[in-house]
């Protein structure tokens, strides 16, 4: 396989000595992803190199460190901020609530390079019908970030250890299920931690990001997205993909949201302000700048990668998709019916890969009709 395995959802625990044929496809594996992950990173090299020589290393290597949150973060009406200590693992978790606590629970995961407040526009739609959380994920904001800091610390962000702090997070807000909603790579955590515990999921709302047994199929037969993909093979590199995303002070993150090819599709969906907020998850004191592209690294050196052939996403699911996603083709939609007996695809036209703030009000309603004709 070409693809990259941040889809897989359980971890190479070495109890069992591999054959013959899974050591050397192991090893084709790896020289795959590293001989991939050079090239991108030689040209990421030169475009460094150049970047550096127009406009200076002083200014190439210099970033602010973000010493308190920007007032944004704290708008009351957004919600109220907590903190819950997990049980396996230790970490203090941050999130943000709106609505009341003998509401049923809406949880919901953000993406890269975000933290809660990608989902600002949900806590305050839904805060009167569910008891809307969303936190931080593990090493994102003010979610503690486990030891080791850096490229060495990548085993403590695998799949099982991101399933686990869903399940527990459940556990610790004082609920035994929940409506889960997620986006990028929070929907990377909730394919698997849906079909792994579908007691403690009611409902699936998924945003722009494909079903990990589609993904893998896709990735293998269309090139177009294997190029889409070329970043997360530049974050397998040590030391690089931190350089780049922490330069000209966090551009790589203005980029993202703002951009020509990935950046929302609507001119105000983003305010300064708003970047203040996502540059603070990575640039406030701290910070562990590692660890968001440790869940790309974590999930590629998984082997043998998981095998989603029979397994099936119980809950009711709905997927929202913007059509204008830079990273991730419309194509990875098809097929997801397979894994998902009672699956609702609905489609955002002209919206980017940040589909819940690009178009926040449509992506609300389609929701809101959904979780009513599914009796919610």
């Amino acid at each position: 396989h070409l693809s990259p395995f941040w889809i897989s959802g359980q971890d190479y625990t070495g109890r069992t000595a591999l054959d013959a044929s899974m050591a050397f496809a192991r090893i084709v594996q790896s020289l795959v992803t590293w001989t991939v992950a050079s090239f991108y990173g030689s040209l990421v090299s030169v475009s460094m190199a150049f970047s550096i020589i127009r406009r200076g290393p002083r200014a190439f290597f210099s970033y602010k460190v973000r010493q308190d949150r920007p007032k944004c973060l704290d708008d009351p009406a957004l919600g109220t901020h907590g903190y819950v200590r997990l049980k396996s693992s230790g970490l203090r978790f941050h999130y943000v609530a709106a609505g009341e606590r003998d509401k049923p629970l809406m949880l919901c995961l953000h993406g890269f390079p975000e933290c809660w407040y990608s989902w600002r526009h949900q806590l305050n739609e839904f805060r009167d019908s569910y008891r809307v959380v969303a936190p931080d994920l593990r090493g994102y904001g003010e979610t503690e970030s486990p030891q080791p800091f850096g490229y060495r610390g990548w085993p403590n962000f695998s799949m099982s250890h991101l399933t686990t702090d869903v399940r527990e997070l459940v556990e610790a807000l004082g609920y035994s299920s929940c409506t889960l909603v997620a986006h990028d790579w929070g929907g990377v955590v909730a394919w698997p931690f849906a079909i792994d515990n579908p007691e403690l999921v009611d409902k699936l709302i998924i945003m722009n990001i494909p079903h990990p047994g589609v993904f893998v199929k896709y990735m293998n037969s269309h090139f177009s997205q294997f190029r889409r993909s070329w970043y997360m093979f530049l974050f397998q590199l040590p030391w690089l993909p931190e350089i780049l995303v922490r330069s000209f002070d966090f551009q790589m993150i203005a980029g993202s949201f703002k951009g020509k090819k990935m950046g929302c599709r609507r001119a105000d969906a983003i305010t300064e302000e708003d970047l203040e907020a996502f540059k603070y998850t990575f640039a406030r004191p701290g910070a562990n700048m590692s660890a968001g592209i440790n869940y790309y690294r974590a999930a590629f050196k998984t082997f043998p990668p998981r095998s989603y052939k029979n397994t099936k996403v119980t809950c009711p699911t709905l997927m929202i998709w913007g059509d204008q996603d830079g990273a991730l083709e419309v194509g990875l939609t098809e097929g997801t019916d397979k894994f998902v007996p009672d699956f609702t695809l609905k489609m955002v036209p002209g919206a980017s890969h940040w589909v819940q703030q690009d178009q926040p009000d449509v992506v609300n309603g389609i929701m809101k009709d959904w979780l009513k004709n599914k009796g919610a």
